[in-house]
């Protein structure tokens, strides 16, 4: 059994993971905001024996980040249109100097961990400066989805990753940042890839389904 298994037109089952709440807190400097914790939420009363829950993913929720139903009443399309093909096989590759760096855009959250004022990570790749790249991977190491991750060399087996824990977050107005390799299973039953770090769609409108593609700031999506 998968750690999170989607649905058909419907929530997402988590089965026995922590929930937490983030928020993201600006700064002046893009490279100073930065994830704060908000709480834990007690899935007790929510969760059946197993300690499975159920997270909303039509948007419509009256229970967020819970699911009470309200996929059927709105018959919300959860088709899922994320390709399944690897992070690796899906992505741009731009080599630097001493390190590879790899974007999928579909993937993007929009959290804006990879740019600063007049630069951005697609930039400063291409800098010979050692200052500049270190700064490039820690941007890199903040991106929520995994868009956007790097290794040292384009031969590297495995990507440079931020150790994180296994659990779930819900952003505010945002999606659920799903971090520590859980695995995820579509509504067919098939793995969709696990990774680092991830973030699944709640808002409904993404086009990349389950995961974020941004779409909950162009709906204006808010947790009420």
């Amino acid at each position: 059994m998968a750690d999170i298994e989607v649905s058909t037109n419907g929530p997402y089952a988590v089965h026995g993971l922590d929930l937490i709440r983030l928020r993201l807190h600006p700064a002046a400097d893009p490279q100073e905001q930065a994830w704060v914790e908000r709480e834990s939420v007690d899935v007790a009363e929510q969760a059946d024996e197993s300690g499975t829950y159920w997270l909303c993913r039509c948007g419509h929720s009256a229970n967020k980040p819970f699911c009470d139903g309200s996929h059927k009443r709105v018959g919300f399309d959860g088709t899922e249109t994320a390709p399944r093909t690897s992070h690796r096989e899906s992505a741009k590759v731009m080599e630097g100097s001493g390190v590879v760096v790899r974007d999928v855009r579909p993937l993007c959250e929009h959290a804006g961990f990879c740019t600063l004022p007049g630069t951005n990570v697609w930039a400063m790749v291409t800098s010979d400066d050692p200052e500049v790249l270190a700064a490039m991977r820690v941007m890199i190491d903040h991106c929520p989805s995994g868009a956007l991750t790097r290794a040292e060399d384009v031969n590297s087996t495995n990507d440079s990753e931020p150790v994180l824990p296994r659990r779930v977050a819900v952003v505010d107005d945002g999606p659920y940042l799903v971090t520590g390799g859980v695995s995820i299973s579509g509504a067919d039953g098939q793995p969709h890839e696990s990774r680092n770090r991830m973030t699944l769609c709640r808002c409904g409108a993404s086009a990349s389904k389950p995961f974020c593609d941004g779409s909950h700031a162009k709906v204006d999506f808010h947790d009420e």
